[in-house]
């Protein structure tokens, strides 16, 4: 029965992991048991779900036997040890991590966008990057409609991207500096409050793009499935605790008015168009902050350059861009009968 599954959280005490928990509930997913699964020094720990709290069980091979889904936040070496474990036993695995976005036979999915991929899943499921995310649930009906030719995107990140601990360096290093104490720094390389870092994660050997930037180009192809799309990122990382922000710039195949892609974007599930400048209404931070949405919004035409549309897309990137994302996986699975009651139905067809 799909209300008996039994589904792990691995990651459980980080940020994104305790918003999968908090997300469980909310949504109503049906699980029969929800086992938060963390590293050796968070056993025992108490973990907020719903109206009650559970325990926090380590990540031994002992505990992992019995799960349908084991939704994963716990890094990319974690996944990469224990996500065919998993699968070994019989579980589907969906992975926040980058460990496996980009293999050929993993599929890398947003519900919205492409369901279908689901179908071939070979025990493990990619969650895509969060940036990512948020820019193509807004390319994806543009796609559909008009075609792609180019992306340029500047991404604003927030530090709950980076966790915990970045958000409370943020709320340490601002007080020190209105203060007038000295500024100490451990998470980032640089001071983070009262400036901008155009670095996000590292960069790797000879390479002038950061891992995120690689990140936001490969997977957008994969997920949208044209590999032809010409895509350049830049990644920022700004102080803010919470959601990501990003200007667009979009190059279409066939000509589209701002207006016709108020009411494409409009119509498309799961994106809100907040769009009224001259009132002061566009997406900001502050808003998508705690709502799984992604916003758009100061759609405008680029005046340099012919079918080209620039605009401004907000998320919440531990919830959509990550967390929310993982759970609608998990909710697709059952609709698609993969995982539960259903799965047995759907392999003996």
């Amino acid at each position: 029965m799909a209300d008996g599954l039994r589904v792990a959280v691995v990651g459980a005490t980080g940020a994104v992991g305790s918003t999968m928990l908090e997300l469980l509930t909310e949504r109503g997913f049906p699980a029969g048991e929800v086992v938060p699964l963390a590293s050796k020094r968070s056993a025992g720990r108490q973990v907020a779900f719903g109206d009650r709290e559970l325990e926090v069980r380590e990540l031994t091979d002992s505990q992992i036997e019995g799960f349908d889904i084991a939704i994963f936040s716990a890094g990319g070496s974690v996944s990469r040890e224990w996500a065919p474990r998993f699968a070994k036993t019989g579980a589907i695995v969906i992975d926040n991590s980058s460990a496996w976005r980009m293999e050929p036979d993993v599929p890398l999915i947003v519900p919205e966008i492409n369901p279908e991929a689901t179908d071939g899943h070979k025990g493990i499921i990619a969650n895509p990057n969060c940036s990512t995310i948020q820019m193509v649930m807004v390319l994806k009906p543009l796609l559909d409609a008009v075609g792609l030719e180019r992306v340029i995107v500047s991404t604003y990140q927030s530090t709950s991207g980076t966790g915990h601990n970045a958000v409370q360096e943020l709320k340490t290093q601002a007080q020190a500096v209105l203060e007038g104490d000295a500024v100490k720094q451990d998470v980032y390389p640089h001071q983070i409050a009262f400036n901008i870092l155009p670095q996000v994660e590292v960069f790797a050997d000879g390479d002038d793009y950061t891992t995120e930037e690689r990140k936001m180009m490969a997977e957008t192809r994969k997920i949208l499935g044209e590999d032809e799309i010409a895509i350049s990122a830049t990644c920022v990382r700004v102080p803010v605790y919470n959601a990501h922000s990003e200007s667009v710039n979009v190059e279409t195949t066939k000509d589209l008015s701002p207006e016709s892609a108020r009411e494409l974007l409009g119509e498309f599930p799961g994106v809100t168009v907040v769009d009224d400048p001259a009132a002061g209404r566009y997406p900001m931070a502050v808003d998508a902050a705690g709502r799984d949405d992604v916003f758009v919004g100061r759609i405008r035409r680029d005046p340099s350059h012919e079918r080209t549309l620039n605009m401004w897309i907000v998320s919440d990137n531990l919830r959509k861009g990550a967390a929310t994302n993982a759970v609608q996986v998990a909710e697709l699975l059952l609709e698609r009968g993969l995982v539960g009651s259903g799965a047995k139905a759907t392999a003996n067809r």
